[in-house]
């Protein structure tokens, strides 16, 4: 017996009746495969609740989440690239620049804000993937070396939040004469009794790992963040031998003492400010 007969035989709504789900309103988690809506996932901080991924985020993101009121003041905002040595492979730098630039907002790979963390007088720079990789070039350099002038300046300690694939070689040598220039900065900074803490998030590589990020007073990473000088890839074909399990990923980092600590990205604002309260006693 059926509790009902049906009039008319498959779908009848009409294509002006259906209900379209907005485009982009949904976070797949390439990781763990679980979908959310993406309010729900900015909601987490833009990490996976089912299998704590963590999405790689810009700067934008990251001062939201550690500026007080996600207020700042952004020091050297207009700095920009220059090509002094003319640089083209398939495409020409400067057209590199501008395509990057109109994709992404930014003026170039790195961000750098005033403001207060907890209450904190605090400078954060912060390095954003989206822009040719993160990589590290004039620019790059000269805004952490301002941010490290204006922390001097205001006595606040200095935080810088790295992701980059490295060195960027369409600025060959000027950029790798940014290693030396941040870490001498850096012990300007230190000479005046003012903390650095550096935290590394995925993934953290090259000439970027070679100098700044590695000097902090306290070095921290995101979970499973990736970080070495060379990639694993480049490392395997090297040495002809497979590599660990987790090789290079920041509990293996960890676990070979080049970390102080993995803070998950929800503990981070709270886990910084006690940090800053431990290193730096405001007079």
């Amino acid at each position: 017996m059926v509790w009902f007969k049906r009039n008319t035989e498959g779908i009848t709504t009409s294509s002006a009746e259906k209900k379209e789900i907005p485009e982009g309103a949904w976070y797949k988690c390439p990781n763990c495969k679980t979908v959310v809506s993406n309010q729900d996932h900015e909601n987490n901080l833009w990490v996976c609740a089912m299998c704590d991924h963590h999405e790689r985020i810009g700067s934008h993101e990251y001062f939201g989440i550690l500026f007080d009121d996600g207020k700042y003041r952004e020091v050297a905002p207009k700095l920009q690239a220059a090509d002094p040595l003319s640089f083209e492979d398939t495409k020409a730098y400067t057209d590199r620049l501008t395509a990057a630039q109109a994709k992404t907002g930014l003026t170039d790979a790195i961000r750098v804000g005033s403001g207060e963390l907890q209450g904190q007088g605090v400078v954060i720079a912060c390095m954003d993937f989206s822009f040719i990789g993160g990589s590290m070039g004039s620019v790059v350099g000269e805004k952490i070396a301002r941010g490290i002038d204006h922390a001097i300046k205001k006595g606040v300690p200095f935080i810088c939040i790295s992701k980059s694939g490295g060195a960027r070689m369409m600025e060959a040598g000027l950029s790798l004469m940014q290693m030396a220039k941040t870490s001498a900065k850096l012990s300007l900074l230190s000479k005046e009794g003012l903390p650095f803490i550096s935290l590394l998030t995925d993934p953290t590589t090259g000439g970027v790992t070679a100098s700044f990020a590695m000097l902090g007073d306290l070095n921290i990473s995101e979970p499973n963040a990736l970080i070495g000088f060379a990639g694993p890839r480049v490392v395997k074909e090297t040495i002809g031998k497979d590599l660990p399990a987790g090789f290079q990923r920041a509990e293996f980092v960890l676990e070979h003492g080049f970390l102080d600590a993995i803070v998950p990205r929800a503990e981070l604002k709270e886990k910084l400010a006690f940090a800053l309260k431990m290193l730096h006693t405001q007079e």
